[in-house]
């Protein structure tokens, strides 16, 4: 079967190509006028980040493997530091560019250090996860953690292309592959009901990347992010709707020091934005039970500890949707149907938790 383009239209537009051997396209992507490009990669994914190094040296690029560690411990300051380093030493100017292969802690790392480097250098994004190929490789955030939250610092770069082999995933171990599906399954819940469909269908092959459905999950997922990625890069409105169950998800992962997986957490998130949107009389019981049985169904958590939520509730408090002491939550009015919670209650928002610690 041949690759699907998916174009992220706006003021930059880019292609996300998604098919079976498709590293090789990678020098297509960077056009004209690039001398060096820096392979950031994490130094466990020496083996995949190869191919696509050998193809750009047989382009005719200058290029520099650029380790760096695994997952979450790749994004903070210090690491983005080493980057910005290494890109001097090497020489990199406003004309190179930079190619980030891994996970989407790596792509958004990479995605970082190529918007920062001389103010803004070219980047293409080569996610090896199911989570990145459908999240966080596409739309153009970028962004490190710090002590005080994940993604606080960060920019609005979009890539000039991004390459999603489905061969990748053959390597991801199933826990990873199925915590990538939550996100998945947002994009259901927000805009797309056929994906809940196709799961609700087969949840054991969508728990697989050798699945009946898996090029179609992962071409809707990442065609709804284009949609809403194209209309709204800076988040300025419809965007917040990719946010559907991060509020808590998020909260959970500072908790955790960031050891439990993204979308596990978001699995947790969702059931928590859905017992909100119940609560607050925006859907019915029926739409907060199908959310916990798809998530279960994949073998995705839909509870957290009781204890805590004091915790819980004082990490929400400095999420990027908040405006000043206000709280705000996505919420949902409806399948497909996405609203806004304002300045919630206190009583409100710790009823929501308990259902999610029952």
């Amino acid at each position: 079967m041949s690759a699907t383009r998916i174009t992220v239209k706006g003021d930059n537009p880019y292609d996300v190509v998604i098919g079976t051997g498709v590293l090789g396209e990678a020098a297509g992507l960077l056009g004209d006028g690039v001398r060096t490009v820096a392979v950031v990669h994490p130094g466990t994914l020496s083996e995949l980040a190869g191919p696509v190094a050998e193809a750009l040296a047989a382009a005719g690029y200058e290029v520099v493997p650029l380790p760096v560690p695994d997952g979450e411990r790749a994004k903070t300051p210090q690491v983005a530091a080493e980057l910005w380093s290494a890109f001097g030493r090497h020489g990199m100017t406003r004309s190179d560019a930079v190619v980030g292969v891994g996970g989407g802690a790596c792509t958004d790392l990479a995605g970082f250090a190529a918007a920062t480097w001389l103010r803004g250098v070219k980047v293409v994004l080569v996610p090896t996860t199911l989570l990145a190929m459908v999240d966080a490789a596409v739309g153009g955030k970028t962004g490190i953690n710090t002590p005080e939250g994940k993604n606080l610092v960060g920019a609005f770069y979009p890539p000039a292309g991004v390459l999603c082999d489905l061969a990748t995933l053959a390597s991801v171990p199933r826990d990873d592959y199925v915590a990538g599906l939550a996100e998945v399954i947002k994009g259901g819940f927000i805009a797309d009901p056929e994906i809940l469909s196709l799961i609700e269908e087969d949840p054991a092959g969508a728990a697989t990347p050798e699945g009946p459905h898996t090029r179609a999950l992962i071409e809707r997922k990442v065609q709804v992010k284009a949609d809403v990625v194209g209309a709204d890069l800076r988040e300025s409105g419809l965007r917040e709707i990719l946010n559907y169950g991060h509020t808590l998800a998020h909260a959970i992962e500072r908790a955790e020091d960031y050891r439990i997986r993204h979308g596990e957490a978001v699995a947790i998130g969702m059931v928590y934005a859905a017992e909100l949107s119940r609560l607050d009389g925006r859907i019915g019981a029926d739409l907060v039970e199908r959310t916990r049985a798809i998530l279960t169904s994949v073998g995705l958590p839909t509870s957290y500890r009781r204890d805590a939520w004091p915790e819980l509730s004082d990490h929400m408090r400095l999420d990027k949707k908040n405006r000043g002491a206000k709280r705000r939550f996505v919420v949902l009015d409806g399948l497909a149907e996405v609203g806004r919670l304002e300045d919630p209650s206190p009583e409100l928002l710790t009823a929501a938790y308990q259902e999610v610690a029952r």
